[in-house]
């Protein structure tokens, strides 16, 4: 028990480093490749990732285009682990919940 306890933590906060890691390093490459500020890079690496694109900021050279698809690519893919693994742990919070009160009041 102790051991999936650890795993399942492991798992999720892997996810979250990894999902925050995605966005340090598009804040990063956005304020170099665009001459944004921290802040535009950093809304603009989220707003990416998470597909709303305001069209408020957007790439204006060919690498920073190339470097947006791979963002692009990537983000989403880590974003959704990130969500289902974050789901998943809510979910089977809430299930122990139910069966332990469904035990207590058998």
């Amino acid at each position: 028990m102790a051991n999936e306890y650890i795993r399942q933590n492991s798992e999720l906060y892997v996810a979250l480093v990894t999902l925050c890691g995605w966005i340090a390093l598009g804040t990063f490459v956005f304020q170099r490749l665009e001459d944004w500020t921290r802040i535009e890079a950093f809304y603009f690496a989220v707003v990416t990732i998470t597909t709303v694109g305001y069209g408020d900021l957007s790439p204006t050279t060919d690498i920073s285009r190339l470097f947006t698809t791979l963002y692009i690519l990537v983000g989403v893919s880590i974003g959704l682990v990130t969500l289902s693994i974050v789901g998943s742990r809510i979910i089977a919070y809430r299930l122990r919940g139910y069966y332990k009160r469904k035990k207590n009041n058998s």
